[in-house]
């Protein structure tokens, strides 16, 4: 299991860090849109 793991993050590096930033910008959308009606 770790050897699989291990294996698809050597494979994958680039892509899973452009994963991971999309992943939080669209956290960070979520928040904010989902706080608007408080600052209106």
């Amino acid at each position: 299991m770790m050897n699989q793991i291990k294996s698809v993050l050597r494979n994958s590096g680039d892509t899973l860090v452009q994963d991971a930033i999309g992943a939080v910008a669209l956290v960070v959308m979520m928040v904010v849109v989902l706080h608007v009606p408080v600052f209106a």
